[in-house]
Order: C-alpha cells, then structure tokens, then sequence
C-alpha cells in the first residue's frame, strides 16, 4: 500500500474476504527489532499475508513469495513500481504482481503513462529502459532544468557523461599529484537563456530523442551541424524554435571552443565568459581588445570577463555573443 493510513481499510478487506487468513502488518514507523522479526516470522511462513508499504521495494529476498498486490499503483513512482514488481519470483516458482486501480476514479495522464511502461517492461536488463522512460514521463528536473542553464539537455547525455569522467579524473589526478595525466580537453558550456531541446512533440520517440542527442554531442565543425540540420528536416520535418536554439547553441560551442571559452552565460545585461584554465592564448591581445570597448568590458580578479551590452531582444542577443566569441577566436588563432 502507499500510505500507512491505507493500512487499516486493507486489512479490514483482507479480513472480510479471507477471514482464516494469516496477516502481519510491516512500515517504516515501526522499531528496527519489530520489523526484523515481523519479517522473519513471515519468511519462515507464520504468517500468510504481508501487509506493507513501499519499505520492501529494495533488499528483500523471499523465494517462497510468489504473489504481490499493489493496492492504488498510480500512486507510486515508476521506479517504485519496477523495484516492487521485483521483490516476487525470486525463486523457481512462477510469480504475479498485481496493479490495482480505483474502479471509478480517472487516472492521470503520468499515471497512466507509468504503468503503461511498467507493463511493457518485461525482460532482463530493463534498467536502463526504465529511468528512460521516466525522465521522460517526470521531466528532467533540477539537474537537467532552466535553473542548471540545460548544459545537459544542450550536450547531450552522452557528452555529458564525458565531461563528469574527466572532472573526476582531474580531480583524482590532483590528490594523487598526476596534473599531467589529465586530459586537457574541454566541452564548452554556453548558456543564452533559450530552451534548447527536441521536443517529444516533434520526435517522439525516446530512443530516437536520446540517439539524436547523442550524435549531436559528437559535432565538431559548423558544416557537420548544417548536415545535421538538413537530416532533420528530412526525417522529421521543419523542426521548432525550441531545435533550432539547439542548433545556434552547437554552433556557438564550436566556435567557442576556437575562442578557448570554457562557459559563456548571456543574458538582457550581457554575458560573463570564463576562458579555458582561466587562460588565454593571446592575453596581450585580449586585454588591448578590452581597453578598446570603452568600458564595457572588464576584467574579474577571477579572469572572468564581464560584458555589458542591451541584449534584451533574443536575436541582438544570439548575434551580438556570435560576433563576440568570432573575435576571441580571431585573437586566440593570432597567438
């Protein structure tokens, strides 16, 4: 059941239908001591029937249970849902998990999104499938969300998995005192405050979603991106602002990557740029670039660069840090 309040009516059933049943009730309230040897008792058969919230869903092992009722399922998580499906058939004999509904209530629509996929996942290894089809369902939240500036959903899955295995090898390099081993390659971050992403309502497949991601992380040069671009259009047709925000942004992190950009974040007030090791391969150059803007560009003591330019219009904006990240590169090649 989902809640401890549900408890008492599901016994109160339990016990008018099966009145010579045995029933044993387990939850998250009760004391460690209670609940070891209610489940003790009930793995050694003293007990018929498990009555229990989602404290099962990890870590238990009965063979002899073969039979599982989930009471209001579209109450529970997708991943709750995969984890409790899997505490029956631990052992030789066939199981069921059952998934019940209210007869006269209308589920909603993530609801009945999530057993939809929980009822189609029904081979080994159906892991990775399922967080999948969640972040699908759910959304990706915080860490794929507006408040992170999307790095992930811009990059791509794959890419960004790239960068966290090299932060963490810089990281154990540096304890270990091996600054040499790490690799010095970087993905730059570029931030414009636009949605960038493939909507599903434009592809709808998730695995098609994730594999076109995947590809786009790998681009390198602005002729692979307007191939990309044309591939698109073919397959899927013209595609929305929110792909083509994708596409600008791609662009700019190749071109940001000639500028030795690290993250660019742009906003209505202007941009902040951090360069790659907090260097720049012409920093003559650079600073005489700066001391040309009249003010409108300064130097952090973090050698983060401040620019201060009206880009409140979304097309100055894309524009005006295009030209921007042009001309750092323009100075970076003049090394």
């Amino acid at each position: 059941v989902p809640r401890i309040s549900d408890m008492a009516e599901v016994a109160d059933v339990l016990k008018a239908i099966l009145p010579d049943i045995r029933v044993v009730q387990a939850h998250g309230q009760m004391a460690a001591s209670q609940l070891e040897k209610i489940m003790t008792d009930f793995s050694e058969k003293k007990f018929d029937v498990l009555l229990a919230t989602s404290i099962i869903e990890s870590g238990l092992d009965i063979s002899s249970v073969n039979t599982m009722i989930v009471y209001r399922a579209d109450m529970f998580g997708l991943a709750a849902l995969y984890q409790l499906r899997g505490r029956v058939g631990r052992g030789k004999i066939k199981a069921y998990a059952y998934l019940t509904t209210p007869e006269n209530k209308t589920l909603s629509e993530m609801a009945r999104k999530r057993l939809e996929v929980i009822g189609r996942l029904d081979s080994l290894g159906a892991g990775f499938a399922l967080a999948s089809h969640d972040l699908d369902i759910r959304g990706a939240g915080n860490l794929l969300g507006d408040d992170q500036s999307g790095h992930i959903r811009e990059i791509g899955v794959a890419l960004y998995q790239k960068m966290l295995a090299e932060t963490v090898a810089s990281l154990r390099a540096e304890k270990f005192g091996e600054k040499e081993d790490v690799v010095q390659d970087f993905s730059p971050q570029i931030s414009v405050g636009l949605p960038v992403l493939i909507p599903d309502t434009y592809v709808a497949d998730l695995d098609v979603r994730m594999d076109l991601y995947h590809r786009m992380s790998e681009l390198s040069s602005l002729d692979e991106i307007e191939s990309m671009r044309a591939e698109l259009i073919d397959r899927f047709g013209q595609y929305p602002t929110e792909t083509e925000n994708l596409f600008l942004t791609l662009e700019l992190k190749v071109l940001a990557k000639q500028a030795h950009i690290e993250r660019l974040d742009a906003g209505d007030k202007g941009a902040t740029v951090t360069f790659f090791n907090n260097t720049f391969p012409n920093p003559a150059g650079m600073i005489q670039y700066i001391q040309s803007q009249l003010g409108t560009m300064k130097l952090r003591p973090d050698q983060k660069l401040i620019v201060m330019r009206p880009w409140t219009k979304v097309e100055s904006r894309l524009k005006g840090v295009r030209d921007m990240i042009q001309k750092f590169a323009e100075l970076a090649k003049k090394n």
